[in-house]
């Protein structure tokens, strides 16, 4: 018998979601997450996958994975410190650092295991974290695990920035301190200004911290936001992700050596946590040759994206600050958010509502993502839909 208090909790909270719109129905797809899904036995354009490159069912990636899950297993057994390190652990790191230009890697479960366990094995009580104010959940959690004064600046706002680092720095309250920024921002698509960032934790003595989940295989020819500013030697801490554009799952970060040793050391999630699956980390090597190999890829997603964020803008769309290829079409209050959202499912286009509190209050978005995977036809029959849902419901 459940507790009578969780019971009333849990429902009047559920509630009070509905009522605002705010709850988040989630569906099972019948296959695989690629350019077009099939939920309910229909096929719909999928808008809402993180699948940049179409590499989650890529035959070569499969075939990796395939021949790891003979020769190792399904699971790697033990935590990487005991015995659960299997020497294709240890080719995704080294090729992690190749593809990343540091001299080093170390890959974790997640990316919001990265987050978790980095910051934290860095920075503690009596250190501080200047953070942008609109970075990822898991740069948020890791930031409060740490124990680290955490100070939030305005987003991309370089002067603030700049004050509050010469304050943290001059008030000599703090042993470290840390500048964290994502390199793609999630929700608006905008780009991180990692050179003024990076001059600024220079006169200041900050260490760098950028979580390039978003930039990672998009940008700087596939090898992410600090690539793409010839950073590379001047960030300290890159972390990304392998679910997104290298389309399989796990996150790493890549730096100096003697930085990856003390995170091999120190940090919970890879001390405490069983190996990822040798067939997972076959498949991200795999994907990581591909991206290495060649940016054809990363052109067609970026050729699909100025196609389809031109389309919505010519439909009247507001589409924001966006720099990549995450596209949000901006509606504004959450119910019509997510009743847009309904409408375009019913005509044969997955693309979710982004509302509170992902994002701030009056700014639900409908956040679309066309990948390198989508053709033309898919995206002009999308548009298509997009212009029928506006004028149905009268959006202005």
């Amino acid at each position: 018998m459940s507790s009578p208090s969780l019971t009333r909790f849990v429902r009047s909270s559920l509630e009070e979601l509905k009522q605002n719109g705010l709850f988040n129905q989630i569906d099972a797809l019948q296959g695989g997450n690629g350019p077009t899904i099939r939920i309910k036995d229909r096929s719909l354009i999928n808008l809402s996958s993180n699948n940049y490159l179409g590499l989650a069912s890529d035959e070569r990636l499969i075939a990796a994975a395939e021949k790891a899950l003979r020769q190792y297993g399904v699971g790697a057994g033990a935590v990487r410190t005991i015995n659960g390190t299997m020497e294709i652990h240890g080719e995704l790191e080294a090729k992690l650092a190749r593809f990343k230009q540091t001299e080093s890697a170390i890959a974790y479960q997640s990316g919001f295991n990265c987050n978790m366990a980095a910051i934290s094995a860095v920075m503690d009580a009596g250190d501080a974290i200047l953070s942008d104010e609109l970075n990822h959940a898991s740069i948020i959690d890791g930031c409060r695990l740490s124990k680290a004064k955490v100070i939030r600046y305005k987003h991309s706002d370089m002067e603030e920035l700049e004050r509050v680092a010469r304050a943290a720095r001059e008030s000599g309250q703090y042993a470290k301190i840390m500048v964290i920024t994502d390199g793609v921002f999630s929700m608006d698509g905008d780009i991180a200004k990692l050179p003024e960032i990076v001059a600024i934790a220079e006169r200041y003595d900050l260490i760098t911290y950028v979580d390039d989940a978003h930039g990672s295989g998009v940008l700087g020819e596939g090898a992410g936001t600090v690539k793409h500013f010839g950073l590379s030697d001047r960030v300290d801490f890159q972390i990304g992700t392998l679910s997104k554009a290298i389309g399989v799952v796990g996150g790493y970060v890549a730096g100096k050596q003697e930085l990856i040793e003390w995170l091999k050391a120190r940090s919970r999630p890879f001390l405490f946590s069983t190996a990822t699956p040798p067939a997972i980390a076959a498949a991200c090597v795999a994907a990581l040759d591909i991206l290495m190999d060649s940016t054809e890829l990363q052109a067609r997603l970026w050729r699909n994206a100025e196609y389809f964020r031109q389309g919505l803008e010519q439909l009247g769309f507001r589409t924001g600050h966006t720099e990549t290829p995450i596209i949000p079409c901006i509606i504004g209050e959450e119910k019509q958010t997510q009743r847009f959202s309904r409408e375009l499912l019913a005509e044969g286009v997955y693309a979710k509502a982004i509302v509170f509190p992902t994002v701030p209050k009056g700014l639900g978005r409908i956040r679309n993502m066309p990948t390198a995977a989508h053709t033309t036809a898919m995206l002009d029959e999308a548009l298509a839909v997009y212009g029928k849902v506006k004028k149905r419901i009268g959006l202005e």
